[in-house]
């Protein structure tokens, strides 16, 4: 009897984790930088994701023989990569987080 309400209690805190485990990363990115963040985001810090992500592609391609033998080329391609480049082009001007900002939702007056 314990064993099947053991069981049962597992079952449905395994149900509720798997439910309630995407909540925390479907969140856009909602932040509002000021003007001196985006300022020095635009001077100073894209050119420097900018140079990294140049470096980062020119020290993948050396490695890449020896990422294909390790098979980790990919692993490798998305941190050296798709990470920086990420950072680079895709982060809104100011934001701290990778990703767009969405577009305001406007509804029609009917």
């Amino acid at each position: 009897m314990t064993r099947k309400i053991s069981r049962t209690l597992m079952a449905t805190l395994a149900a509720c984790l798997l439910a309630f485990s995407s909540v925390g990363h479907a969140k856009a990115v909602d932040e509002s930088p000021s003007a001196l963040a985006m300022t020095g985001d635009a001077i100073f810090a894209r050119p420097v994701l900018l140079a990294t992500t140049v470096i980062g592609s020119a020290v993948y391609l050396v490695s890449l023989p020896f990422s294909l033998l390790g098979g980790n080329a990919g692993e490798a391609g998305e941190v050296l990569v798709v990470g920086p480049a990420k950072a680079t082009f895709v982060r809104c001007l100011g934001c701290t987080r990778v990703g767009r900002k969405p577009e305001p939702v406007q509804q029609s007056a009917e």
